[in-house]
């Protein structure tokens, strides 16, 4: 227990000291992109006269809502969908990780994690004016993607915290069955200050469009947003910031950590698919939280990424069990729920800026390539990635990232990228160029996570010790790490 606490302190001492700011350039670009930063509860002072934006109550409660989702798709959904995919003897192991990291990111959020990602500071930073919740009160609040609108920064913050703790829990699907419980919250503290934070920083972090009045005040805004929404980047909900970021921790972390004894020679088949199948229809309704939500406010745009969860993940189970009844002569109940888990990451990007046929096409792609990425990719990969963390997430988030690129397009029924001097979509659309730049966000996500993730696994690794010994895998984590079993017989 001493020595728990003690890599505990030590973690946190490392997470609290070592952030540096970093030099701010920034290009400008016309763009619409996921999550603003918190805005000025004032107007501008060119504006005195006109009365302060105050929340909607209809706004404040439909992300109220949204958030309980995300949570909800956290706890009980990913961690029934990982549990039923372990073998008995690690079933409440894995509950218990994802359990904990949630509640550990959502203590770290408040204390400096909302400041870091959702702050000026740096285009790949935040800054620390709002550690512990510093200035933020009842009557604070948060930009959302329209002009004059605006939701409780405390909404704003507790919505954000959400895809911040689903993100680490994501994770731990990569390494289950194998590793030491202290391992896992040092690592995911680590990671989460050093990738989590400054990747959705990157990608979200902007003033709002009340900022935005001319083009002057665009190149302003722009130079003071996150690199990669500086550079058009689109992610709605977290193509990036969320899946790509998480699989890739994953795909590390199984390399580092090693395969699962007897790995190849002993049946490691899922003890519980009826779990699994409960765990990925709580993840489907809790989506729709996570995706409409990400509008931050209850309009047309919510109501497009709503129908755009539900027709993605439909088409994506069905193009997954058409595939493997293709290939294996059946169609199996892993193979749907894993397929509405594909569907749900690869329209995660997109969902606010396609249209319903476009959801349905990258539905069915995340499907196929989500398919092949469990099965064809993992062989050449040659790791354990116990529960396909890359193969879903990282290959269906790189899918759906760059998809979005292409049937965002006006001329392919999308929105397009919203020009907030003229306030109207703007006119000039190029797939090809927003193919680009989704692509350069998808290496930059990759890059920094396996970076992060490989010092963070190492470091941890010299402070705690990544795996258990074998006897205790052999046991089962359940009595080994936590002493108690899930299952009485």
């Amino acid at each position: 227990m001493k020595k728990f606490l003690a890599s505990l302190a030590i973690g946190f001492g490392l997470l609290l000291g070592g952030t540096a700011a970093m030099a701010q350039t920034a290009p400008a670009a016309d763009v619409k992109v996921t999550a603003p930063a918190a805005a000025p509860a004032a107007a501008p002072a060119a504006e005195a006269a006109a009365p302060a934006p105050v929340p909607n109550k209809g706004d404040t409660a439909f992300m109220t809502i949204a958030t309980v989702l995300v949570i909800l798709m956290t706890i009980p959904g990913l961690a029934l969908f990982y549990g039923g995919l372990v073998r008995s003897k690690n079933m409440l192991s894995v509950l218990m990780q994802v359990f904990v990291v949630s509640s550990l990111i959502y203590v770290l959020w408040v204390i400096y994690g909302y400041s870091v990602a959702f702050t000026g500071g740096s285009p790949f930073f935040g800054g620390f004016d709002k550690l512990f919740f510093q200035g933020i009160t009842p009557d604070s609040v948060g930009a959302t993607f329209s002009k004059g609108v605006v939701i409780p920064e405390f909404t704003f913050a507790a919505f954000q915290a959400t895809f911040a703790a689903i993100t680490c829990a994501l994770i731990v699907g990569a390494f289950a069955e194998r590793v030491r419980f202290s391992a896992v919250l040092l690592f995911c503290a680590i990671w989460f200050t050093f990738s989590y934070l400054p990747v959705a920083h990157m990608v979200w972090y902007w003033d709002g469009p009340d900022a935005i009045t001319d083009a002057a005040s665009l190149e302003t805004v722009t130079a003071a947003a996150g690199w990669l929404w500086a550079k058009g980047a689109l992610d709605f909900a977290g193509g990036t910031v969320v899946h790509i970021n998480a699989a890739v921790a994953g795909l590390v972390g199984a390399y580092v950590i090693g395969k699962r004894v007897g790995y190849g020679k002993e049946s490691m088949a899922p003890h519980s698919l009826t779990l699994t199948m409960v765990g990925a229809s709580l993840l489907w309704v809790g989506w729709f939280g996570f995706n409409a939500g990400s509008n931050l406010e209850a309009n047309g745009v919510a109501a497009l990424a709503f129908v755009n969860t539900l027709v993605a993940t439909a088409a994506a189970t069905l193009a997954w069990i058409a595939g493997e009844a293709l290939a294996k002569g059946k169609a199996s109940m892993l193979g749907a729920a894993s397929g509405a888990v594909a569907g749900l990451v690869a329209i995660t990007p997109a969902c606010g800026f396609v249209g319903p046929m476009g959801a349905i096409v990258i539905g069915a792609a995340g499907g196929l390539f989500g398919l092949w990425g469990v099965n064809g990719l993992k062989r050449l990969l040659g790791a354990d990635d116990s529960l396909d963390v890359f193969g879903v997430h990282g290959v269906c988030g790189i899918v759906g990232a760059l998809l979005t690129g292409v049937f965002a397009a006006p001329s392919l029924g999308g929105t397009g990228v919203f020009d907030y001097v003229a306030n109207a979509a703007s006119a000039d659309y190029s797939i090809g160029g927003q193919v680009l730049i989704q692509l350069e966000a998808v290496v930059t996500t990759i890059i920094w996570s396996a970076v992060v993730s490989f010092i963070a696994f190492k470091l941890v690794d010299l402070v705690v010790g990544l795996r258990v010994t074998e006897e205790e895998e052999r046991e089962g984590l359940d009595i080994s790490s936590h002493g108690e079993t899930a299952y009485h017989r």
